[in-house]
């Protein structure tokens, strides 16, 4: 039972990180949520570059979503464990920009945090 609701959140998170990799092609101004305090998110040269975020977010959900369907739990839960760093670096990146802490802890600690209770539910089921 522990081992469906957390392969349902892994995939959860899965389809939020394409939702969110996918947003920057038609709303870039969405980046401001990130908390990263004046983002010229109306700077063609900025919106290539989160072109490049965009894409490699909807990579990671895909990647995601293959485990769940070809892999072990504990596959997936090592994936999510490895995964959890790439939202504890972007709460890093946020405070050492002077950000928000609500967006750095509230937006970016919580998906490490609920990345890192999926990953132990994965790996100790």
């Amino acid at each position: 039972m522990l081992t469906t609701i957390a392969t349902v959140l892994a995939g959860l998170i899965g389809a939020g990180i394409i939702f969110i990799g996918t947003r920057v092609f038609w709303a870039p101004s969405a980046a401001v949520g990130f908390g990263i305090p004046d983002t010229p998110t109306e700077d063609r040269v900025f919106q290539a570059w989160l072109s490049v975020k965009g894409v490699r977010d909807i990579a990671s959900g895909v990647f995601v979503f293959v485990l769940v369907v070809a892999a072990t739990p504990q596959v997936l839960g090592w994936f999510m464990l490895a995964a959890a760093g790439i939202p504890v670096g972007d709460a890093l990146i946020v405070l050492r920009g002077n950000g928000p802490k609500a967006a750095a802890y509230g937006i970016h600690g919580a998906t490490a945090a609920v990345m890192l209770a999926i990953s132990a539910l994965l790996l100790l089921s």
